[in-house]
C-alpha cells in the first residue's frame, strides 16, 4: 500500500503508466502460475481497486476532520475580531473626548496669555523708555564726566541696541542749543559703538565664530552701517583668493563656499551674495582682464585670442554660477556684468579682427611667394597676351616676359613651378576660422551676420582672388604657344588639381563655420549670390587653361602626324615589315601621357569630361589624318596596324563613345583591303550601318586600284 501511496503522489501523476505498472507487475510475479493471464489482470485489478476505495475513503474522513477543526478556528477568530472591533469603537469614543478637553484648555491658555501680555507689554516697554530715559539723562547732562559714556567691551551688544534707539530718538528732537549737544555725543558714541560691532564681527570671521559673527549681524542689521558689515566680510572672504592664471577655476568653490556662510550669518542672504558676486566681477576679474589685454594690445593677433580666451572663460563662469543657484545670481545678471566689463573691448572689435586677418593673410601670401623666389605681378591677360602668344609663335630664339613668366621658344611648355599651395591655403582658412569663432562670440547678436560676411569677403579676397585666380592666370599664360615645339608638359593640370582641393577645402569651411552665422538671416541670399559669382569665375578660367592645353597637347600630336610618310602607306617595296609606324609609335605615347596626367590630375566628372573632350579630338585628328594618304593593299594593312594600335591606346579613355570611334574608323579602314567581290557585302555590315554612303567613298577612294577597278561603281 505504501508503495502504491509513493506512486500517486508522484508529479506529474500519469494513469496510464500506473496501470501499466500493475499489469507489468501482476505478470511478472506470476509468470509460472497455470493461471491464464486476463483472470490474474482482472484479480490484480480488482484487489487494486478495492486498495484505491479504501485510500479514498480514509482520506475522506481525514478531511471532514480537518475541516471541522478549520470551522472552529474561524469561528475563534471572528470572536476575537469582533472583540477588537468592540475596543477600537471604545478607544475613538475616548480620544474624541479628549481632543475636545484639550482645545477647550487650549482655548484659555490663549486667552490668558493674551490677558498677560497685554499686561505686561505696557509694563516691559515702560521700563524699556525708564532705561532710555536714564541714558539719555547721561547725555543731556553737560556736566557728565567722560568715563560715564564708555562701553564695557562685555556689554557691548547690549548697549548698542540702546544706542540705536537712543540715536533714533535724537534725529527727532527739535533743533536748538538745548538738545545740541547730547546729539552729538550720542551721534558720535553711535558711530563708535558701529565701528566697534563691525571690528567684533571681522575678529569672529577670522575666528570662523559663525554663532557670534549672526549675533552681531542681527544688531548692526538696525545701524547705518549695516553694509559695512557686509563690505567687511566680503573683502575678507576675497582676499588673498584670486591670485594668477587660475582666478576663474577659485570663483565658483568660493561662491559656494560663503553662500553656506552667508545663510547662517545674515538676514538676507540673496543681497549679500549678490553684492558678493558683483564685487568679484567689477573688482579682481575687471583689474585681471585689464591687465591681460593691456599687455597684449601690441599685437592684434594675441590681443584677439586673449580677448575671445577671456570672453569664453567669463561665460563659462557666469553659466557655472548660474548652474549652482547661488542665491541673488542668475544667468541675465552675469551676463549683464559680462558685458559691462567687455563693453569698451567689443565696441572695437571687428575693426581689430579684419585689420589683424589682412595683415596675417598678406604675410601667408608674401612668405610663401618669398619662399619660391617669386615677384607678384599683374598678369596681362585677352587680347594683349593672345598678340604675345602669337608673336612668340612666330620668333625663333627670342624670348619675351608674360607676368613674371620668362616664356622662350626653346621650350614650348614653360617648366614653372605651381604658384598653388594647399598649406597656404589651409593657413587663410585656418586664420579664417578662428575669425570666425570669434565674431560667433565676441560679437553683438545683431551684428554677427554682418561681421560674418566681412570675414568671408577678407577670405574670398586673400583666397580665391590674390592666390587661386592670381595661379590661375600665371599657370595659364604658361600654357604652350598653338605650335609647341616638343611634348607639352601639361603642368595646368597640376594647377587645376590642386585648385579642386582648395575649393572643396574652402567649401567645407563655409559649411562648418559660416553658413551656421548667417543662415536665417538676409546675409545668407548675398553670400550665395557672392560665392557662385566667385567659383563660377574660377571655374571657367579652369576651363579656359583645360582647353588651351587640350589644344596644345591635339596641337604636338598633330606635328608628330604631319612627319608621316606617304610611302608608309604606299611602299615602293613587298619586302616590309608588317606593323606600326614610328609616327604611331610616337602618337600613342603622347596620348598616353595627356591620358595619365589627366586621371593624376583629375577626378569623378571632371576627367569623363576632359577624356571625352581628348578623344573625341584624337579621333576627329587620325580620321583626318588617314584622309590624306592613297593606300596599296600593303600600306593599307600598315595603316590597320596603326589604327589597331589608336585603337588600343583609345580604351585608356575608358569611354564607351570613343571606344566605338574607333571601332567604327578600324572597320572602315578594312575597306582598304577588302576584295572588290567583298566591297559592298563590308560596307553594309554590322560595323558600318547607319553611315553616311559619302563617308564609305570617301574611304574606299583612298585605294590604289580605286580607278582601275572602278570601285565607286559599286555605289552607284
Amino acid at each position: 500500500m505504501g508503495s502504491y501511496m509513493v506512486e500517486l503522489e508522484m508529479d506529474p501523476f500519469d494513469p496510464k503508466e500506473f496501470v501499466e505498472r500493475l499489469a507489468w507487475r501482476a505478470v511478472k510475479d506470476r509468470m509460472d502460475s497455470s493461471t491464464p493471464e486476463c483472470q490474474t489482470l482482472f484479480d490484480e485489478f480488482e484487489s487494486r481497486i478495492k486498495d484505491l476505495r479504501d485510500i479514498y475513503e480514509t482520506h475522506e474522513k481525514k478531511c471532514e476532520r480537518l475541516e471541522m477543526v478549520c470551522k472552529e478556528v474561524e469561528k475563534r477568530h471572528w470572536s476575537k475580531i469582533a472583540e477588537l472591533q468592540k475596543k477600537c469603537k471604545l478607544g475613538s469614543h475616548s480620544f474624541d473626548e479628549l481632543n475636545e478637553k484639550l482645545e477647550a484648555v487650549a482655548a484659555k491658555v490663549v486667552y490668558l496669555g493674551e490677558q498677560l501680555e497685554g499686561v505686561n507689554t505696557p509694563r516691559s516697554r515702560a521700563v524699556e523708555a525708564m532705561s532710555l530715559l536714564k541714558e539719555f539723562a547721561l547725555f543731556f547732562n553737560e556736566d557728565s564726566n567722560s568715563p560715564n559714556y564708555d562701553i564695557d567691551p562685555s556689554q557691548l551688544f547690549e548697549k548698542a541696541d540702546v544706542i540705536q534707539k537712543l540715536y533714533k530718538i535724537s534725529q527727532k528732537l527739535p533743533t536748538g542749543a538745548k538738545y545740541e549737544n547730547a546729539k552729538k555725543k550720542i551721534e558720535q558714541k553711535y558711530y563708535q559703538v558701529e565701528k566697534d560691532l563691525i571690528d567684533e564681527f571681522f575678529l569672529a570671521q577670522v575666528r570662523d565664530d559663525r554663532s557670534k559673527m549672526r549675533e552681531i549681524s542681527n544688531i548692526l542689521s538696525q545701524f547705518q552701517g549695516y553694509n559695512a558689515c557686509k563690505d567687511a566680510f566680503i573683502e575678507k572672504s576675497q582676499s588673498g583668493i584670486f591670485l594668477g592664471v587660475g582666478i576663474f577655476n577659485d570663483i565658483v568653490p568660493l561662491c559656494e563656499k560663503s553662500l553656506t556662510i552667508v545663510q547662517e550669518v545674515f538676514t538676507d542672504p540673496d543681497r549679500v551674495m549678490s553684492k558678493f558676486v558683483l564685487n568679484i566681477y567689477k573688482g579682481k576679474l575687471q583689474e585681471y582682464i585689464q591687465s591681460r589685454l593691456e599687455n597684449d594690445q601690441d599685437s592684434p593677433e594675441e590681443y584677439l585670442t586673449t580677448l575671445h580666451e577671456l570672453y569664453c572663460k567669463m561665460i563659462r563662469l557666469s553659466n557655472q554660477l548660474a548652474h549652482s543657484k547661488i542665491m541673488g545670481v542668475d544667468l541675465e545678471f552675469l551676463n549683464t556684468l559680462t558685458r559691462q566689463i567687455f563693453d569698451q573691448y567689443l565696441s572695437s572689435y571687428v575693426d581689430i579682427e579684419m585689420k589683424a586677418l589682412k595683415t596675417k593673410c598678406e604675410l601667408i601670401l608674401q612668405h610663401f611667394y618669398t619662399s619660391k623666389n617669386h615677384q607678384k605681378r599683374p598678369v596681362i591677360v585677352g587680347s594683349i597676351q593672345e598678340l604675345k602668344r602669337d608673336i612668340q609663335a612666330k620668333i625663333g630664339r627670342a624670348s619675351i616676359t608674360i607676368g613674371s613668366i620668362n616664356v622662350g621658344a626653346s621650350n614650348s611648355d614653360t617648366k614653372i613651378e605651381s604658384l598653388l599651395s594647399e598649406e597656404v591655403a589651409i593657413n587663410i582658412l585656418q586664420e579664417t576660422k578662428l575669425a570666425l569663432q570669434r565674431c560667433q562670440v565676441l560679437s553683438m547678436p545683431a551684428n554677427v551676420a554682418s561681421n560674418a560676411m566681412l570675414i568671408f569677403e577678407m577670405e574670398l579676397n586673400y583666397l580665391c582672388t590674390e592666390h587661386i585666380d592670381y595661379a590661375l592666370d600665371v599657370g595659364s599664360a604658361a600654357i604652350p604657344m598653338p605650335e609647341p615645339k616638343s611634348q607639352p608638359e601639361l603642368n595646368f593640370f597640376e594647377i587645376a588639381h590642386q585648385c579642386n582641393a582648395i575649393c572643396h577645402l574652402f567649401e567645407k569651411q563655409l559649411v562648418d563655420s559660416l553658413i551656421p552665422l548667417i543662415l536665417s538671416t538676409p546675409k545668407h541670399g548675398e553670400f550665395l549670390k557672392r560665392k557662385r559669382s566667385v567659383l563660377e569665375g574660377l571655374e571657367t578660367k579652369i576651363n579656359t587653361g583645360l582647353e588651351r592645353s587640350l589644344s596644345a597637347a591635339i596641337t604636338w600630336t598633330k606635328a608628330i602626324l604631319s612627319e608621316q610618310k606617304r610611302t608608309d602607306f604606299k611602299p615602293e617595296s613587298e619586302d616590309i615589315e608588317m606593323m606600326q609606324t614610328s609616327t604611331c609609335a610616337r602618337v600613342t605615347k603622347s596620348i598616353n601621357f595627356c591620358i595619365n596626367k589627366s586621371r593624376d590630375c583629375l577626378d569623378g566628372k571632371n576627367v569623363d569630361a576632359v577624356m571625352l573632350e581628348l578623344g573625341t579630338r584624337f579621333h576627329r585628328l587620325i580620321y583626318d589624318h588617314l584622309m590624306q594618304f592613297q593606300y596599296t593593299y600593303l600600306g593599307a594593312m600598315i595603316a590597320i596596324c596603326d589604327v589597331n594600335e589608336y585603337r588600343r591606346c583609345a580604351t585608356g579613355f575608358k569611354i564607351p563613345l570613343i571606344n566605338q570611334l574607333f571601332d567604327t574608323l578600324h572597320a572602315l579602314c578594312n575597306l582598304l583591303v577588302v576584295a572588290k567581290e567583298n566591297l559592298k557585302q563590308v560596307c553594309c555590315g554590322e560595323a558600318l550601318t547607319g553611315l553616311d554612303k559619302s563617308i564609305l567613298m570617301s574611304f574606299v577612294q583612298l585605294r590604289a586600284d580605286c580607278k582601275s577597278e572602278k570601285l565607286i561603281n559599286l555605289f552607284k
